[in-house]
């Protein structure tokens, strides 16, 4: 689905939705209330001005009070991979929006992400992976690092990390390796209407983050329940 199918399918009488330089913001009528929309489209990679606008859009709606859910809809690259940027505190930025959704979550706005097209990297992480639940669409494509990046940083060949990919899904891109991993709660069906489906997703938000338990569940990240459940323990004495 293209966004602007995503955005009729939710708001179907009509949303104040827009698009700048990649940038997607603004809100429609949801379940009875509104509900906030932020984003990035098109492919466009996150860079330092993005990610302070994109978190600016969250805190505004922060400071507005209520419990305005917000929707990071992502179809972007990885973050913008130049000199000037990382010289400037990338990482910062990026560690800047993910906060702002933390804070958002924490400040009673349930925050959903929808990936529907690429992402990548630091753009996934400070976005997609930075909300409480994260859904997608089919022919999502989703990574925190492509193999041949992994191949680089590892020293492994190439085709081993491929034949490995095949069985572990931790590190392994793709939609259906983040479904199993946990990593993405759920795949939406675009031939209903999304606006229900979103709802439902935050409808059944749990009290505590639950990927690990899907990792678990799905066989894709077996151990992570209970490495986190015995650092817990430990923690507190157990």
């Amino acid at each position: 689905m293209t966004l602007a199918e995503i955005l009729t399918s939710l708001f179907p009488d009509g949303h104040e939705v827009g698009v700048a330089d990649g940038l997607v913001a603004g809100h429609g009528p949801f379940d009875g209330k509104s509900l906030a929309v932020i984003g990035i489209d098109g492919n466009t990679p996150l860079g330092i001005e993005g990610a302070c606008t994109l978190a600016g859009h969250v805190l505004a709606v922060v400071r507005a009070g209520g419990d305005t859910p917000i929707l990071v809809v992502v179809d972007s690259d990885s973050q913008r991979m130049s000199r000037r940027d990382e010289l400037l505190g990338l990482n910062e930025y990026l560690a800047h929006l993910a906060k702002a959704l933390l804070l958002a979550d924490a400040s009673g706005h349930p925050t959903v992400g929808l990936v529907y097209g690429h992402t990548a990297a630091g753009a996934f992480i400070a976005t997609a992976l930075a909300t409480r639940v994260l859904a997608a669409l089919p022919g999502a494509h989703p990574s925190v690092m492509d193999l041949p990046s992994v191949a680089r940083v590892t020293k492994l060949p190439l085709d081993k990390l491929e034949a490995m990919a095949k069985t572990t899904s931790v590190f392994a891109p793709g939609l259906d390796n983040m479904v199993k991993a946990g990593a993405v709660h759920a795949v939406l069906d675009p031939e209903t209407p999304l606006g229900p489906q979103i709802a439902a997703l935050i409808a059944g938000i749990a009290p505590d983050d639950v990927r690990d338990t899907l990792g678990r569940d799905r066989a894709g990240r077996p151990q992570a329940h209970a490495i986190a459940a015995r650092v817990m323990r430990e923690a507190h004495g157990g």
